[in-house]
């Protein structure tokens, strides 16, 4: 019996502002680096290249923004490094904190129309998670006939933070400190469960997670190259509910990815919890949304509502005529 994920949708995510120590300008080294980046981008290396950060970092839109900087620091070399370093990618940017989307939107806006078809000129809507129009998705398989369990989780950002590459030690330990402190306020007895910190975690903690599917690990060469993965695994961790059925990634990819699952089709009830854990979590830590593009995340794959959605479902025997299988999965 094999097992697949569906996804359903992609939508939007996060943004706030940080305090200013750097200068206005790019150096000479980094405008350096996005020319010789541009260059290979272009060059013999990136024939093959097929990334929306190669299609939209025209000559032009470089030479307009690599000068530019963030009150942070951030540079456009910061946006694109991991693109460079992996030609293979389909994206190819980051967001190193959320003052990049507007200072580099010459850049920005172009891949997340592309990829969302969401134009500069629109804007996301107010807030609606949802919580009214729950009956409005029962079960999405009643009999169990193929859906084995249901997800849905969103990611969000921590106002007053920037993302990964602009964060200090003392950042991540901070942040770890605030949400914990949400975790601990929690009164709904469905939310109640245990926070485990990746750093010093013992074997048995490690051994257990994995075996339930929650352990996430270090970024993979994409989040590297990004420069997302400093002082790991400082202010890193995992939450889970008591029923293993609500959990949350603490400053993975983004600073929390909150997730929503159960066994079975109730795509209602699974939707429900998550809404619950959201407005319980922002009580205690506020999160940061933009007023164009909604709740700003680290990848603008994930921007506006954040929300993704998905099923495992079996399918009993379908390599039993490998031939057909071939072909329908090519």
């Amino acid at each position: 019996m094999g097992h697949t994920k569906i996804c359903w949708h992609t939508l939007f995510g996060n943004f706030l502002v940080a305090k200013s120590f750097f200068g206005s300008s790019a150096d000479a080294a980094t405008v350096k680096k996005i020319e010789e980046g541009y260059a290979k981008l272009n060059g013999p290396e990136g024939t093959k290249c097929k990334s929306l950060l190669k299609k939209h970092l025209t000559k032009d839109v470089m030479d307009k923004l690599k000068y530019k900087k963030t009150k942070l620091g951030a540079t456009l070399y910061d946006c694109i490094r991991s693109g460079i370093y992996n030609l293979d990618a389909g994206v190819g940017v980051y967001a190193p904190d959320a003052e990049s989307y507007r200072t580099f939107a010459l850049l920005f806006d172009k891949i997340i129309e592309d990829y969302h078809g969401f134009s500069p000129k629109q804007k996301q809507p107010p807030v609606d998670l949802g919580e009214g129009k729950i009956h409005e998705f029962p079960p999405l398989d009643p009999k169990g006939k193929y859906i084995k369990s249901t997800r849905i989780r969103c990611g969000r950002s921590l106002a007053g933070y920037p993302f990964n590459p602009c964060l200090t030690q003392d950042n991540y330990l901070e942040m770890e400190k605030k949400v914990k402190r949400a975790f601990d306020s929690f009164t709904d007895r469905d939310l109640k469960g245990k926070y485990y910190p990746l750093d010093g975690m013992t074997k048995e903690t490690q051994d257990k997670l994995i075996a339930d599917h929650f352990l996430f690990k270090e970024g993979d060469r994409h989040l590297q190259a990004a420069n997302a993965c400093r002082f790991w695994p400082k202010g890193r961790g995992i939450y889970h509910n008591n029923d293993k059925t609500f959990l949350i990634w603490v400053n993975e990819e983004d600073h929390m990815r909150i997730i929503s699952m159960q066994e079975g089709s109730d795509v209602g009830k699974v939707l429900e919890r998550l809404i619950r854990g959201i407005k319980s979590i922002e009580k205690v830590v506020p999160f940061s949304r933009d007023e164009r593009l909604g709740w700003l995340t680290f990848c603008p794959t994930n921007l506006g509502s954040t929300v993704r959605a998905s099923v495992h479902i079996k399918l009993p025997k379908l390599t039993a005529k490998k031939k057909e299988f071939e072909v329908s999965r090519n």
